[in-house]
């Protein structure tokens, strides 16, 4: 471990550019940035700084004795006793080569520190690419370093600030980093030969740069997590992995086959047609209505599912380095970044709409049988929740942590494949959102557990309502409140906040999954909004004309509310914003109710005939069939393809808008992993399953007629 010092060289160079900042000889400070603005950085004003860098401190390098002492670095200066530490190939041949590839791979200083280039990656392949003799190979490990300054350094805040870029997230060491990124802390990358541990890297690491920061106002922790150290793969495959892919391409082959049969017109079973790809693409793709549909929730699930996209990857975009990270912060750091910020609001309509959906197909059994068939119902939703899932889960799991590599492949990929080998069960029982958020297989899954449970509790709640209208709607309205009161409570006793205000920290956001967002009964409100609303859509007939100032009122109403649980938050992402627990509290509360109300009146309206505006023909476009169709898988594979992107990103980029949040390329990818999930999984197991549940006929004499025939789902 002697020559661990000269790999983490740049750690130091990085360190004392910071120190250049400091005030060492002296305890006077200067107060040398007032604006807020990064183009506020005048020369004059560094070069004051750096000036102060002077001492007769033997143990501190100025940074032009570092670099300078770097270049001397030769292997012709080692000592005897330091040559016997390099690489040997054999007895007459060091490896000097692979000991320059190793700090040629590791992260150098670079330009723009203070525009928020702090995270450096070095060349990953590189690293694990050097190879010596008696198995001697290069290893990358990605260290995390939390920068802290002295309270007594205020010269150094803004520049502190700068390197932090505005703090946009606040995140510790401590922090899971696997779902959320930690924004504040610095990722540096050192090369070091494979026999290191990353106990020793840490170590060498903390002793190394510990040496160079006394008396500089800068207190820098360490942490080289194990699963951050990479070497080159050589192993085979786990036999898990060969298994997993001969199931996927079982699955294929059945397909192709099945799709054989159906175009050729040959005799199959109902069952093998069901994976006809053929068959499947043809129902994906038209634009034929089912009876009942409801057509305006078809654009209300494609809004939706667009916007959730967009904040998903604002997300995802945190993980990455970027050239110009500060400039991004002040960027994002405006109050119409609402748009990105507000994910959780985006699927309380999903929430809603199952409701909705539920309960008007629900009472439409009641209106001709009197009964529902509990089991069937529950074994029906099975059917169709749970293949795709598996299929998920299984790829996600055994697959995909194979398909690639790169600096934060372990964290965001084999992570999150690690958990799911020991907590997959819970998410097939659809009860992984009580075990908490860091802690959940797959965890953008956990709207499939709350919507199932509150599934579950549906068919009791629809039975009262419909046995008892007026008893039923005044006891779920009574809900309804009470599970608002709840969210405000909560939210404001433990701090919480389900808007990603600007600083949030990290702590704050898994708190707010854990203790509000994952929970069903923080949920109740807007699916009983869906229920009320699909019972109103089953009891007034299609051409019930409404009194027009009622609808005008309505509309009135229903458009305030929207806006205000839109735009009314939008102050919190502001670069400036300090966290009240009073706006958080009202937003978790009130804005779920304000965006789903629109929706549900539009539905309403449309459905009942009392409207046919802009706002009505936009949503029941017939093309939003299609996304109706893919909804489900859409919102399965988006975070496996942003983090497959994130885990394979090799450096730092430069940010801008629309090209890295609309990344073209990888919305290609998650339509089209969609797709194939949904011809494979999603509809044959939906054909499966309207086959294996599809009642039998009765003889023609006593055959129900019009209305009183049941529909198959």
């Amino acid at each position: 471990m002697a020559m661990m010092e000269r790999l983490v060289v740049t750690i130091i160079v990085a360190v004392q550019l910071l120190h250049g900042v400091a005030v060492i000889a002296t305890p006077n400070t200067v107060d040398i940035i007032k604006s807020v603005k990064l183009n506020g950085l005048e020369d004059e004003e560094i070069l004051e700084v750096l000036s102060l860098n002077k001492t007769e401190n033997s143990d501190n390098y100025t940074l032009a004795e570092l670099i300078d002492h770097l270049g001397n670095h030769s292997a012709a200066d080692q000592q005897p006793a330091q040559q016997n530490r390099v690489w040997i190939i054999n007895s007459t041949e060091s490896l000097h080569t692979n000991t320059f590839y190793v700090f040629d791979a590791t992260a150098k200083i670079p330009s723009g520190l203070l525009n928020g280039n702090v995270n450096q990656f070095g060349d990953f392949d590189e690293c694990v690419g050097v190879q010596g003799s008696e198995g001697i190979q290069g290893q990358y490990c990605l260290a995390y370093l939390k920068l802290d300054m002295d309270d007594s350094r205020p010269d150094l805040k803004h520049l502190h600030r700068l390197l932090h870029s505005h703090y946009a997230f606040n995140s510790n060491l401590t922090d899971p980093g696997h779902r959320v990124p930690r924004f504040s802390t610095v990722n540096w990358a050192v090369c070091t030969p494979a026999s290191c541990s990353p106990q020793d890297v840490e170590v060498s690491l903390r002793q190394a740069i510990a040496k160079h920061t006394a008396n500089t106002g800068l207190k820098i922790s360490v942490r080289v997590d194990s699963e951050m150290c990479q070497k080159r793969r050589k192993d085979s495959y786990p036999t898990e992995m060969i298994v997993a892919s001969c199931f996927f391409m079982s699955v294929i082959a059945l397909a192709v086959v099945a799709t054989v049969y159906d175009h050729y017109g040959l005799s199959a079973s109902e069952l093998l047609l069901s994976f006809s790809l053929k068959r499947n693409f043809n129902k994906l793709i038209s634009l034929e209505r089912g009876e009942g549909d409801i057509a305006s929730l078809h654009g209300v699930r494609a809004l939706n599912a667009l916007m959730l996209v967009v904040a998903h990857k604002s997300m995802a975009l945190f993980f990455n380095p970027y050239l110009n990270r500060t400039e991004m912060a002040e960027y994002l750091g405006k109050p119409w970044t609402v748009i990105g910020r507000a994910a959780s609001l985006y699927t309380d309509p999903f929430i809603m709409l199952s409701g909705l959906l539920t309960t008007y197909s629900f009472v439409g059994r009641l209106n001709r049988t009197g009964t529902l068939d509990i089991k069937r119902e529950y074994l029906s939703r099975i059917l169709r929740l749970v293949p795709t899932l598996g299929a998920l889960i299984i790829f996600c799991t055994f697959v995909m942590p194979f398909m690639g590599s790169g600096p934060q492949w372990n964290l965001v990929v084999t992570h999150h494949a690690d958990i799911c080998k020991k907590t997959w069960w819970r998410n097939f029982l659809f009860v992984h959102n009580y075990f908490g958020f860091e802690n959940m297989c797959l965890t953008h899954t956990h709207h499939l557990g709350i919507d199932t449970q509150l599934f579950a509790a549906s068919p009791v709640i629809v039975f009262f309502l419909w046995k008892r209208p007026k008893i039923g709607t005044v006891v779920l309205t009574i809900l309804a409140a009470l599970s608002t009161m709840l969210r405000y409570k909560v939210t404001y006793d433990r701090q919480l906040n389900n808007y990603v205000f600007f600083g949030t920290s990290i702590k704050q956001l898994f708190d707010t999954a854990n203790h509000s967002y994952i929970l069903p009964t923080h949920r109740l409100t807007v699916y009983i909004i869906g229920v009320l609303t699909g019972y109103l859509l089953r009891t007034f007939p299609k051409d019930y004309k409404l009194n027009p100032i009622f609808v005008n009122v309505g509309w009135f109403v229903s458009t305030v509310m929207f806006i205000a649980a839109f735009v009314g938050p939008a102050p919190m992402g502001s670069i400036n914003y300090i966290y009240n627990p009073i706006h958080a509290a009202v937003y978790n509360a009130f804005s779920p109710i304000g965006w789903c109300i629109l929706f549900s009146w539009v539905a309403f309206l449309s459905h009942t005939g009392n409207s046919n505006g802009i706002l009505s023909r936009i949503f029941a476009w017939r093309g939003f069939l299609i996304c109706t169709r893919l909804s489900y898988a859409i919102y399965l594979t988006q975070f496996p393809v942003f983090f497959y992107n994130v885990g394979m990103n090799r450096g730092a980029e430069y940010y801008g808008f629309l090209g890295t949040l609309l990344n073209v390329r990888e919305l290609t990818w998650i339509l089209m992993s969609s797709v194939i999930l949904t011809l494979l999984f999603e509809t044959p197991f939906q054909n499966l399953k309207n086959h294996l549940l599809r009642k039998p006929k009765l003889p023609v004499a006593t055959e129900p007629t019009g209305n009183e025939k049941s529909k198959s789902e």
